[in-house]
């Protein structure tokens, strides 16, 4: 028989589902219409006809006919006496259809033709894998566990296509089982000796943001906004959230009823804690509210330079600091400010009063008087309030609140 079915002897195809149809003929006929370049010098005058449907291939010659002694190419053309042997009503300047039997190739052909054809679907189907995971960057996907190497472990896809997750991109107390489903979001996708490298990742910020997004439906329908997430994984994530309705508590929505939404998250994430804040342009509040769980006594900040010094109570500063760092860590990153965190040794240092009495020798009894009248008999106790609010509690002039607070200011530092 002159066809041949390709699906038949060419076992590539087997392999070639994903692939669709018109691409996988034209790749065909391209491989064919190389063969006959390679035998004929030209393919012009033949056409190559593949039923998409069976993987039939046909493939037929068209020659001008001429008179016997006026041949001059036999690919092109056929003698008068050999046309009519094919038709008796054929004439001289008609064209003739034959059918060429792909076996005339010859063995040596064919294979080559095998061994280029399945070339060009292995090239198609990494083309394919390349576009389809590229289109998917920054999604999370599931595969199952196949190999677990030392730097690495090998997962597959619902299709058995081969996903890389490196050690680095791992929780550091994720354990799997070979055949164990894993989510992870797809990092990058790169060509390493000429095919397609799948690389997954459960460490990086996108996949707590999708996961963020699968657990909160606010998030998914635009009206809160994940603004930044940092992570030290396994450890503690920050993620700062902001809503488009006011009437929407992003935190709260994050978080769910009794912890129901985040508590799914840290489960994945191999109990990450997690803290969720609200966004504010503000930044000194947003400092302090990265610093959560402690709470700060007050802050010093250089917005030229991106750096704060933030003041908490002794207690506080371990709070702030975190397990190895890890808290200020990820508020320095959350925030762009260095932070450097000290102890509040304010109340120290005046943990010590004075009797405002002692002072008569260098104020007036009567502006003592008056002082005391408002309850502050004591040098902290005036030093305490701002001088617009005791001149508004007390009979004295701006000035003459003034003098008195810079006295008791300067006793204390001589004590200093």
């Amino acid at each position: 028989m002159a066809s041949i079915n390709l699906i038949d002897s060419f076992q590539e195809f087997k392999d070639a589902e994903n692939i669709d149809r018109p691409t996988l003929m034209k790749v065909i006929e391209d491989v064919f219409k190389t063969l006959l370049r390679k035998k004929y010098v030209t393919d012009e005058n033949f056409d190559v006809i593949v039923n998409d449907q069976t993987g039939d291939l046909e493939i037929f010659r068209r020659r001008e006919i001429v008179e016997d002694d006026m041949v001059e190419d036999e690919n092109l053309q056929i003698p008068y006496s050999e046309a009519i042997k094919i038709e008796p009503d054929y004439s001289v300047g008609e064209e003739v259809y034959e059918e060429v039997d792909v076996r005339d190739f010859g063995r040596r052909a064919i294979l080559a033709a095998k061994q280029t054809l399945a070339a060009r679907i292995g090239d198609l189907k990494k083309n394919n894998l390349l576009k389809k995971y590229a289109d998917r960057v920054g999604e999370i996907i599931s595969g199952e566990v196949y190999q677990i190497w030392k730097k690495e472990i090998l997962l597959l896809d619902d299709e058995g296509n081969e996903l890389i997750m490196p050690k680095s991109e791992q929780i550091p107390t994720d354990f799997f089982k070979k055949g164990e489903p894993v989510r992870a979001v797809v990092k990058k996708v790169e060509m390493r000796n000429n095919s397609p490298v799948i690389i997954l990742s459960r460490t990086h910020p996108s996949f707590l943001e999708k996961l963020l997004e699968i657990e909160v439906p606010e998030i998914m329908d635009g009206l809160i906004v994940v603004k930044k997430i940092v992570r030290e994984p396994g450890e503690r994530a920050k993620v700062a959230v902001e809503s488009y309705d006011d009437r929407i508590d992003p935190v709260g929505a994050c978080v769910g009823m009794k912890g129901s939404r985040i508590h799914g998250i840290v489960r994945e994430l191999r109990n990450e804690n997690i803290d969720i804040i609200n966004y504010t342009a503000n930044t000194q509040l947003l400092i302090q509210r990265s610093l959560t769980p402690a709470r700060i006594t007050r802050m010093e900040l250089d917005n030229d330079g991106h750096h704060a010094d933030v003041y908490l109570e002794p207690e506080q500063v371990s709070l702030a600091i975190g397990k190895k760092g890890v808290n200020i860590k990820l508020a320095q990153e959350l925030t762009g400010y260095s932070i450097d965190v000290y102890r509040d040794s304010q109340e120290e240092e005046l943990e010590y009063d004075i009797d405002l009495d002692e002072f008569s020798d260098e104020i007036d009894e009567w502006v003592i008087d008056e002082f005391k009248k408002i309850g502050c008999d004591t040098a902290l106790s005036v030093i305490g309030l701002s001088v617009e609010e005791l001149v508004r509690r007390t009979d004295l002039e701006e000035e003459t609140v003034k003098d008195v607070q810079r006295i008791l200011k300067q006793e204390f530092e001589s004590e200093a």
